[in-house]
């Protein structure tokens, strides 16, 4: 299990020291939410914040996108050269077309479902993405409880990628624990995004490793 703390959680009167500590800590991503406040009733952090956490991070950027106007954002994000760009698939008219154009920008393109919508809403994208993010809370806000329904979720999402796309990966954000790591293993989940968890914990080495599992 591969593991991406959200820097949402983190101290950002003390931003570089706790992006440089889960990088040393040992995580595999650092998870930047991005958010609006049109699409989430929550605003965070725009370009040059986040071109501020690319310098100090020594792990791949994981971008999440939770706005309207995904090209504008896309565009806006491109020149940090994340690993990874993932988008709400409720918000987007032409989800192939920004497919291809986030892959044109030579960055790894990823959707993301809300707890509410289901796996087969993204069937015939599967095979075009390079990871499919679950929310397991409702976007838009830290440190809320893990809702269980994504368990089966996760289950039937890993059934239609084995099928369609063995090699796009399954991320799973929102409530993740020790209490709950060892449940979405079984059932396929390759990322778990995790914010206070990690931030909140005594160690965020112990606490990253105890989801490395």
């Amino acid at each position: 299990m591969k593991v991406a703390p959200s820097v949402l959680s983190a101290d950002f009167g003390n931003l570089q020291r706790d992006v440089e500590d889960i990088c040393n800590a040992g995580c595999d991503f650092v998870h930047v939410d991005v958010m609006d406040g049109h699409f989430v009733p929550n605003l965070t952090i725009g370009p040059v914040v986040v071109s501020a956490i690319a310098k100090c991070a020594t792990k791949p950027l994981d971008i999440h996108l939770m706005v309207e106007n995904n090209t504008f954002f896309v565009e806006l994000f491109a020149p940090l050269k994340p690993e990874y760009i993932s988008f709400h698939i409720e918000e987007e008219k032409h989800p192939h077309r920004l497919i291809q154009k986030i892959r044109s920008l030579g960055i790894k393109p990823a959707i993301v479902l809300n707890p509410h919508t289901p796996p087969e809403s993204i069937e015939y994208l599967l095979e075009d993405l390079d990871m499919v993010l679950l929310m397991s809370v409702n976007p838009g806000f830290g440190g809320q409880s893990f809702i269980d329904s994504v368990i089966p979720k996760a289950a039937r999402l890993n059934e239609l990628r084995n099928k369609i796309n063995p090699n796009c990966l399954i991320e799973v954000d929102g409530g993740v624990s020790d209490k709950n790591i060892q449940a979405l293993k079984d059932v396929g989940v390759d990322i778990v995004v995790a914010g206070n968890y990690v931030f909140k914990h005594e160690s965020k080495e112990e606490a990253i490793k105890s989801l490395q599992i």
